[in-house]
């Protein structure tokens, strides 16, 4: 999958946050619903994260030079990293705090607006729900036959768990706060407000540290999966030579490095060897064409 899938899948995001976070900041100056604000901060913060992982595509997109010879691909792994850990978090604790606030000072919802947060939030939940199948689509052509779980642990390109997991997060947020501003409506009593508010920052807060452990594992740099090992080691092996170990790390989501070390006879000659590399080179590139970087160093074989 090209960067331009997941680019796809932000900028639908992007949109339907943008949009819903208005509706939502409305709904809470006319109601003063806690739920409501927490809800219009995880949009606010969600818009921030598709901003950021559009910037982390724009800078990864650059052309290698002294300084980095490898490219900037891993831009996108530090830009979804600083995602995880900066918005999604802030988001989270802003709606639990604001719900340490209600709890302690439970005031229902009145006046004649009281039915502006359903209606946002029903809407919300329609806006949401075709981002998400949106995201959804995109993914599909990568993820194959792998369980979503799965997926989310290996997919190289982190704007699509981040995506994925954001517009989950905001569906369920969403039911949260329809939970928490209904059982206000019905019993008058703020603390549900509270509640809801509540589990909208845990839910925030255990996304955050979901997608933590997945970008930071990218950062600190991830093999090819065992799919595309096992057709390099297919190619190199393909006119009968022997690996004696191999190496792949990912410079970024489309950007493949590979080091192997084979085996050639002993009677080989400069022009034999060097043409043996060329052409185990080809056969990697058309087997894995994200092999962009490859070393091959041949050996003897002793003992």
């Amino acid at each position: 999958m090209s960067a331009s899938g997941g680019t796809k899948a932000v900028i639908a995001a992007l949109t339907a946050n943008l949009s819903i976070a208005v509706m939502k900041f409305l709904a809470f100056l006319l109601t003063a619903s806690s739920s409501m604000l927490a809800e219009a901060i995880h949009s606010v913060a969600d818009s921030g994260n598709q901003v950021l992982l559009l910037i982390g595509g724009k800078r990864a997109s650059r052309k290698p030079n002294r300084q980095h010879p490898f490219g900037y691909g891993r831009a996108r792994y530090i830009y979804g990293f600083i995602v995880s850990i900066v918005l999604f978090s802030v988001g989270g604790l802003f709606a639990l705090f604001e719900a340490w606030e209600k709890l302690h000072d439970p005031h229902g919802i009145e006046g004649a607006w009281w039915w502006v947060p359903l209606v946002i939030l029903v809407g919300s939940i329609v806006a949401e729900g075709l981002s998400f199948r949106t995201a959804a689509r995109e993914a599909g052509s990568l993820r194959g036959d792998q369980s979503w779980v799965q997926f989310i642990r290996s997919v190289k390109q982190p704007e699509l768990p981040v995506i994925l997991l954001e517009d989950l997060g905001a569906l369920i947020g969403l039911v949260f706060a329809l939970f928490g501003v209904s059982l206000t409506l019905i019993t008058g009593n703020g603390v549900w407000d509270g509640i809801g508010t509540a589990m909208i920052g845990i839910l925030l807060v255990l996304i955050a540290a979901v997608l933590a452990v997945e970008t930071s594992s990218l950062l600190l740099g991830e093999s090819a999966t065992a799919a595309d090992v096992a057709k390099i080691e297919a190619a190199i092996q393909s006119d009968g030579t022997r690996i004696i170990h191999l190496r792949t790390l990912h410079l970024g989501p489309e950007e493949l490095l590979v080091a192997a070390k084979f085996s050639v006879t002993s009677g080989s000659n400069g022009a034999q060897i060097a043409q043996a590399i060329d052409d185990a080179e080809a056969r990697i590139r058309a087997a894995v064409p994200t092999a962009s970087v490859i070393y091959l160093e041949p050996d003897i074989p002793r003992g």
